[in-house]
């Protein structure tokens, strides 16, 4: 955990800020329940499912049940799960019109549940989805409705399209497609007056760019190692997240 004097510098910088964003990485979902994809449990450590047909764009048009099989996994998890004390600390920055935008790479829409509004997701998320026969997006949808949708064909969990029949993919990044939203993300930053880093050890690209978009304070929060380039207006700080923002939280008045 940070020391008091720089858990308190940091609560200073977050009262005196009026425009704050927040980029947010894996770390957040950790914490509410979900494993990393490269952590130990994760999906490259485990093999349980075969992490290139499952996230590999050109696995998804050739066989789609590799990543619905995982889906219908990833799902069941996302109906048990609550957002974190984080998550619903940025919540109210928010509500309290300190925190101007929520960039994530996360595809679990946690930030939205905790009552987050402008969330930038980079990575896409199973909010909508995408015909890829017909072209047809469908949305807003949520994790009832994927678990309805996949239950609906046991015997072959691939979700089609009403309208055409053609498989359904949802619209998160599958590797061989570009990131969402990216220049939207980059401009949020550029106009901020305080980029917090939570939950991300700036290694995966191009999400890792976006805190030198700013010369503004960057306040990396993370157990384990940040990429963040040594500045004089750069704090990092290795904490668990929950404990980090309980602490902040009691030095802000909002």
């Amino acid at each position: 955990m940070a020391t008091h004097g720089r858990i308190t510098e940091i609560a200073h910088l977050v009262a005196d800020a009026r425009s704050i964003v927040a980029l947010t990485g894996a770390g957040m979902s950790t914490a509410a329940g979900i494993p990393d994809f490269r952590g130990p449990q994760g999906l490259y450590v485990t093999r349980q499912y075969n992490p290139e047909k499952t996230f590999e764009l050109r696995w998804f048009k050739r066989n789609p049940k590799h990543f619905y099989c995982f889906a219908a996994d990833f799902v069941e998890t996302l109906s048990r799960i609550r957002p974190t004390f984080a998550h619903t600390f940025l919540a109210r920055l928010e509500a309290a019109g300190e925190l101007s935008a929520v960039i994530t790479q996360n595809i679990d829409m946690l930030h939205q549940v905790a009552g987050n509004h402008n969330v930038i997701e980079l990575h896409g998320s199973p909010s909508t989805a995408t015909c890829l026969s017909c072209g047809k997006s469908i949305g807003p949808l949520d994790v009832t409705w994927w678990q309805q949708a996949i239950a609906a064909s046991p015997h072959s969990p691939v979700v089609l399209c009403q309208g055409c029949g053609g498989v359904l993919k949802p619209d998160i990044v599958f590797y061989g497609e570009q990131v969402h939203r990216y220049a939207e993300a980059e401009a949020a930053i550029k106009e901020c007056d305080l980029l917090l880093v939570l939950g991300t050890s700036l290694t995966v690209y191009p999400a890792a760019l976006l805190p030198d978009a700013t010369g503004a304070p960057v306040v990396a929060i993370s157990q384990g190692e940040v990429a963040l380039a040594p500045a004089k207006h750069h704090y990092v700080v290795d904490a668990d997240l929950d404990a980090f923002c309980r602490e902040m939280e009691e030095l802000l008045s909002f």
